[in-house]
């Protein structure tokens, strides 16, 4: 997959791209990365990626010229390349909420571009190029380069050959719509806590019934509203119908 970044402050990509997982999927090839500044599409001596607002009001607002021409030449870079343009990505609050099934969505595309603001916001005529625009939450962040990189890291983690277990990301907190189980490691007792018995017993049914009820009733008691759009057999709902007739405790 090529991922490819439009931003004003591209260097903020470099911990993030160059560690762990990221660093890996490069290396192995699984992943193109691409930063670029948008500074290099003005024309001022200051280099200009900003101006005020038409109407007044607090801020700055990332202007619509720079942006255009720098897709106009990364989507004809793109075409020349491969074919197709990449299928382009802004961040902004007023985005779809962004949830695992976008990163799994994401995760099947050939090449991803991000535009990301900053300031107080991006031209909206901008948004005419994009294919998709995403929030990360209902808060306020300095920069859609941090938005992007959690994206990234979340789009990554699903590629082919990315993780050195590829069941880990089926097996992670809304993959199926439900939070993820407890998990434990050794040692088995610590300061008078224990592992649960049934993760050492050996009986690898019983721990994927344990574990399938311990997702459904984190869920339950933390996130209720994921059940709604979860997917659950007959007998995760018989499970979860005896929970809510039974007194409320949590895990």
């Amino acid at each position: 997959m090529i991922i490819e970044t439009l931003s004003t402050f591209p260097d903020m990509f470099d911990s993030v791209m160059g560690a762990s997982m990221m660093r890996i999927a490069r290396q192995s090839g699984a992943l193109d990365f691409r930063a670029h500044d948008l500074r290099e599409w003005t024309h001022d001596k200051h280099r200009t990626t900003d101006d005020d607002p038409f109407g007044g009001g607090q801020g700055l607002v990332m202007k619509c010229e720079p942006i255009y021409e720098a897709c106009d030449d990364l989507f004809a870079a793109a075409q020349a390349e491969s074919g197709e343009k990449p299928f382009t990505i802004f961040l902004t609050p007023t985005g779809e909420r962004f949830d695992q099934a976008a990163a799994q969505v994401l995760s099947e595309k050939k090449h991803l571009l991000f535009v990301c603001g900053h300031y107080e916001g991006i031209d909206e005529r901008c948004y005419e190029l994009a294919d998709a625009s995403y929030s990360i939450g209902d808060y306020v962040m300095t920069s859609g380069e941090l938005a992007s990189m959690v994206i990234i890291d979340s789009v990554v983690r699903l590629l082919p050959g990315v993780l050195g277990d590829d069941r880990s990301a089926i097996d992670e907190s809304f993959y199926e719509g439900l939070l993820e189980y407890p998990q434990y490691t050794r040692p088995a007792q610590y300061r008078g806590m224990s592992v649960p018995e049934v993760l050492r017993s050996g009986n690898h049914a019983a721990i994927e019934a344990w574990r399938r009820e311990q997702s459904l009733l984190r869920t339950a008691l933390r996130r209720p509203d994921l059940l709604e759009s979860a997917h659950l057999s007959e007998s995760d709902k018989t499970f979860l119908k005896t929970l809510s007739e039974s007194p409320k405790s949590d895990d």
